[in-house]
């Protein structure tokens, strides 16, 4: 059974349509992250989720019980759901223990103690129970602020872009242990955030939201590999766009030649672009290649360690490609530009 479902959800404010028929299914046990620019509908979904706001067209089922329609609005606290917020929202008044106790209220004094002796177990915070907020490490905050979140067993966890506050050099180690820990209970979750570094590292699903609607659902890999509009394109990744023409199930004639593709596709001969991602494009010195072959300009470089980064302007786009170790250009330098087969994105015309 789904934890979540929601069907046509429209929001609207002042007039100006938020999100609009809006589906999403989150599986049992599921992290599904909604991604997109500022401004795509990402926060407002989530709070139509949480109930803390009140979406007047379509359904909202958690853990197969309606709780929004046209008629129905179950309140929040009613919806058996966890938040996190991106501050944390922890109480500096009391204890890490106190705060992850907060919303056991129904419990017996010795079950709240063993609940939250077993979430401070989880989080790998044992030894911090009489700790306050203000003495505790924001890697730290943020366990506390997922186990309060847990504490109760929740049906659905949200969490809204939880990761922005954290310094970068821990911020992919904290991430997979928020994902283990959700892992860990059971738990289906709904993410939020702006960043594909993040989302890549902690869902399962991507949901890539664009003016108030989601383009595009599937695994990382999948919509990396295979999107299915320019919009999901650019989103996932820098690239360039290059005028193409099919030519075969595999082969794609472009300026800088035929462009062979890892995958068949059932399309007929037409024309349209191809959607060229940095690491489908080799740089090659003039002497290595015919004198037919298109060039392109070396405009600056960077040395990153193990190579040198390069941008180049390949027809008319500025674009940074990493070079094969052991390659050296220089700023100015006229080279050559070779795709590698790879699985390609074409967009008809």
């Amino acid at each position: 059974m789904s934890s979540l479902i929601l069907q046509g959800v429209s929001y609207h404010y002042n007039g100006t349509k938020v999100i609009e028929n809006l589906d999403l299914t989150v599986g049992k046990d599921e992290i599904v992250c909604l991604l997109g620019a500022s401004g795509c509908g990402k926060t407002t979904t989530l709070k139509a989720i949480a109930g803390l706001v009140e979406a007047k067209h379509g359904s909202v089922f958690i853990d197969g019980k309606l709780v929004s329609d046209e008629s129905t609005f179950i309140a929040p606290e009613h919806r058996n759901i966890g938040m996190m917020f991106q501050d944390y929202a922890l109480f500096p008044h009391l204890s890490v223990a106190n705060n992850i106790a907060f919303g056991l209220g129904k419990m017996s004094q010795s079950e709240k103690q063993q609940r939250v002796d077993e979430m401070l177990q989880l989080v790998h915070l044992s030894g911090c129970a009489d700790r306050f907020p203000h003495q505790l490490s924001g890697g730290q905050q943020q366990r506390v602020a997922i186990a309060r979140a847990l504490a109760y067993k929740p049906s659905l966890l949200l969490l809204d872009e939880p990761f922005s506050n954290i310094d970068t050099q821990v911020r992919f180690e904290l991430i997979a242990d928020i994902r283990r820990i959700i892992k860990a209970q059971q738990v289906s979750a709904v993410f939020v955030t702006h960043s594909k570094e993040e989302a890549f590292a902690f869902s399962d699903t991507l949901a890539i939201m664009d003016r108030g609607n989601i383009a595009q659902q599937g695994t990382p890999e999948q919509l990396f590999a295979a999107p299915r509009s320019k919009v999901v394109a650019e989103f996932l990744g820098q690239g360039i766009y290059l005028s193409a023409e099919a030519l075969t199930a595999t082969e794609y004639k472009t300026p800088f030649g035929t462009v062979e593709s890892d995958t068949q596709t059932s399309r007929h001969p037409c024309s349209g672009e191809l959607y060229v991602r940095p690491h489908q494009i080799e740089l090659v010195q003039e002497c290595q290649s015919d004198k037919l072959s298109k060039r392109a300009t070396i405009l600056s470089r960077r040395f990153i360690g193990s190579a040198y980064v390069y941008k180049v302007v390949i027809a008319e786009q500025t674009l940074e490609v990493e070079a094969q170790y052991g390659q050296s250009f220089e700023i100015n330098e006229q080279v050559i530009i070779k795709i590698k087969p790879h699985t390609v994105n074409f967009f008809e015309s």
